[in-house]
Formats: C-alpha cells, sequence, structure tokens
C-alpha cells in the first residue's frame, strides 16, 4: 500500500469517527458532551490525513495518526468489555455509550492493522 493509499485511508478513518461521535451526541439528544469524544480523535486525524496528503512527511502523519488510533482504542475497551455483557444478557448503563464505543474501538483497531501492514509491506519491499 503507497502512502497515498495509507493516506486517503487516514481522512476516512477520521471522517468515521467524526461521524460516530456526532451521531452518539444527537441521537442521544445532546445529553453529554462526552459523547463526541470520539470525534476529538477523529478530527485530529483527519487532519493528519489530509496533511499526508499534501506532504513529503506523510508516513510521520500517518505514524500520528496510528498513535492517536492507539490512544483511542485503550480508551474504548471498557465498552468493549460491557458490549459483551450486554449481548450476553447482562445489564449496563449507557447502551449508546457502549455501542460508540464498541464502535470507536473496532475502527481503530481495523486502523491500526492496516497500518501495521502498510509499514511491514513497506519494509520488506525497500
Amino acid at each position: 500500500m503507497q502512502i497515498n493509499k495509507m493516506a486517503k485511508l487516514t481522512v476516512v478513518f477520521g471522517g468515521a469517527l467524526i461521524v460516530v461521535g456526532l451521531a452518539g451526541y444527537f441521537f442521544t439528544g445532546r445529553q453529554s458532551v462526552t459523547a463526541l469524544i470520539p470525534a476529538f480523535i477523529g478530527l485530529p486525524i483527519l487532519a493528519l490525513g489530509g496533511a499526508s496528503i499534501q506532504t513529503t512527511k506523510g508516513t510521520l502523519f500517518c505514524l500520528i495518526a496510528a498513535i492517536l488510533a492507539l490512544i483511542g482504542f485503550g480508551g474504548c475497551v471498557p465498552g468493549v468489555i460491557k458490549l459483551v455483557t450486554l449481548l450476553s444478557g447482562g445489564e449496563v448503563a449507557r447502551h449508546a455509550a457502549v455501542y460508540a464505543q464498541s464502535i470507536t474501538a473496532f475502527l481503530s483497531l481495523i486502523y491500526l492493522a492496516t497500518y501495521i501492514r502498510y509499514k511491514i509491506t513497506r519494509n520488506t519491499t525497500n
């Protein structure tokens, strides 16, 4: 995968996180600003993806985006655990938050796996 493709994926990933954050915020009746946390993570990732398209330092910007994705994933692991509890018939508070955290974790994991694959492929071809 070339850097341009990784940069475009970074833009898409950032945009998807923004959508998750805005959807969580508005679908819960704008009850809590914390529903926007995925958007707060997605906005700099989107900007980093755009910057990596525009410059020759694209790999650095994608690395920073991957670090932000890792932080986002780590912060959302409790939501994934609560999703497992919910799906197994248990009770959890704030279902919308559990879904948003799980979606954010899933998207972050996919992005991280793709970034790692990109780095491995790039290192073996150079």
